[in-house]
């Protein structure tokens, strides 16, 4: 099973815990908001990442600790 990441950029506020916690898949640019490296975007400013399950805990644990709550990880079938 895999894991999705939905994240909506319009909603970052840049606090940066997504980057702290895994700096490969996350960056906060000049813009002060988070980029999701990999992401395709579904609409203006909404992107979404297929990972394998094993990311699936990791990317839940930067989900919780967003405080603008902008990212969501979901399995998929």
């Amino acid at each position: 099973m895999k894991c999705k990441i939905i994240y909506n950029r319009n909603e970052c506020i840049g606090a940066g815990e997504c980057e702290a916690l895994d700096p490969d898949l996350w960056k906060v640019d000049n813009t002060g908001k988070a980029n999701l490296s990999g992401a395709k975007e579904l609409s203006s400013g909404v992107f979404e990442l297929e990972l394998s399950e094993e990311e699936f805990e990791k990317q839940k644990e930067i989900a919780s600790s967003c405080p603008a709550g902008c990212i969501k990880v979901v399995k998929v079938e």
